[in-house]
């Protein structure tokens, strides 16, 4: 009898810290809109802009790692990736004005995608067996999950015992730091031999011509606009507009006496709720059609952001919202990666995927830029959720047509 393939690997669990520690940084940067904003005097347009250009150039650097990672190697990529993450970090926190703010977040944004998904889920992916690959890309998504659970709390925490610089400073420290556990991860090329054969021009002009590659492509549009929209904007919008936390009550006893708190704990139970939710896509993805678990996704974020906005806010809702939303946060990304590689292949995997994680940060860019720019014209959220409702409903019926069938030479 043949031993089935261990599930936790080396590689796993290295690539599971390394998304952990750029997301717990990339989740708080939401707790900082208010205290720049106060510190500067910024419209909160200002530093929403930074932080969309931010998801942006996520988005533009996701395709452009994820061929450096297939070119030269993955851990080059990596080490590249936390380079241009921490310079974004030190130099921001010596920036004064909102430009400079804007043009130090591009170098985040290329640090993120050098340490993200694009990179880490395609060595994942490889060095998973057939088994074990929907498990184990669900894991190193649940582990984004994780470091936003604790990373808008600890930014909180140490906001209370120095400067949002210093902050900035130590979170730079942290990127690099994870860089000592890179020797562990090697990843085997898993393919089959007509995808070697394969070049990479070849798979790109098969995939732009494939209708399922762009449904996929537009239906990852609203995830991106609704997380982005959520983790910069949310705990500032629970802040100024939820109702008083009362004296007594289970908030008050775990130390939540602020809606100011409240928003930076929302932010984490939303990658608490999530490291489940995200793992049992992993599981169900590979036992069920992976489009239609993505277009019950996007309908069921659909349905809980329309009753939140519909519901006056008091911290019940908060948290019945994180807890829900939550459940279906980071899900989308292990069936999303698992389709394409489904449908095309583990060869280049990374860059297909970096490609359709474009159209994620493109809904990033907006669902940020928009939910500071709406604010300061109406001084409320209001009209920028519902967008958000609306392409959620979107996303969730274009995932119905995808010819969920291996492409081309990838089934050979």
């Amino acid at each position: 009898m043949q031993k089935s393939a261990p599930l936790f690997t080396p590689v796993l669990i290295v690539g599971s810290i390394i998304v952990m520690t750029g997301f717990a940084i990339r989740a708080s940067f939401g707790v900082f809109q208010i205290p720049i904003a106060e510190e500067f005097g910024w419209l909160r347009a200002d530093f929403s802009l930074a932080i969309a250009i931010q998801n942006l150039f996520w988005g533009i650097g996701q395709p452009i790692f994820g061929a450096i990672a297939e070119k030269i190697g993955d851990r080059k990529a990596i080490i590249l990736g936390a380079l241009f993450y921490a310079a974004g970090l030190l130099l921001s926190a010596g920036a004064t004005t909102p430009l400079a703010h804007q043009f130090y977040e591009t170098l985040v944004g290329f640090g993120v995608a050098g340490t993200g998904f694009g990179v880490v889920l395609a060595v994942v992916g490889r060095a998973s067996s057939a088994e074990n690959r929907s498990m184990s890309l669900a894991i190193a998504t649940a582990a984004g999950s994780a470091g936003q659970m604790i990373g808008a709390p600890l930014a909180e925490v140490l906001l209370g015992y120095m400067t949002w610089q210093m902050v900035f400073m130590t979170f730079a420290a942290a990127i690099l730091g994870v860089l000592l556990l890179l020797p562990l991860m090697r990843a085997p090329q898993t393919a089959t031999k007509a995808e070697l054969e394969e070049t990479m021009g070849q798979i790109l002009v098969r995939a732009f011509k494939d209708p399922s590659y762009s449904m996929i492509f537009f239906g990852f549009f609203s995830c991106g606009y609704q997380l982005a929209f959520v983790t910069a904007h949310f705990p500032a919008f629970v802040t100024e507009m939820c109702s008083p936390i009362g004296e007594a009550g289970i908030l008050s006893s775990l130390g939540i006496t602020s809606t100011s708190a409240l928003g930076a704990i929302s932010i984490s139970l939303i990658g608490f709720a999530n490291i489940a939710g995200t793992i049992a896509a992993g599981w169900a993805g590979k036992r069920y059609s992976k489009k239609y678990l993505l277009a019950g996704i996007y309908l069921g974020r659909t349905l809980v952001a329309a009753w939140f906005i519909l519901t006056p806010m008091t911290p019940t809702t908060v948290i019945l919202f994180s807890l829900l939303m939550g459940s279906l946060w980071l899900a989308t990304v292990p069936l999303t990666s698992g389709l394409v590689a489904h449908i095309y292949g583990l060869r280049y995997m990374g860059t297909l995927y970096g490609i359709v994680f474009f159209s994620h940060q493109l809904g990033s860019f907006l669902g940020v830029w928009l939910g500071g720019k709406l604010y300061d014209i109406y001084g409320t959220y209001t009209y920028v959720w519902w967008v958000g409702v609306g392409v959620g409903l979107f996303s969730a019926i274009i995932h119905l047509p995808i010819r969920e069938k291996r492409a081309g030479l990838a089934a050979a």
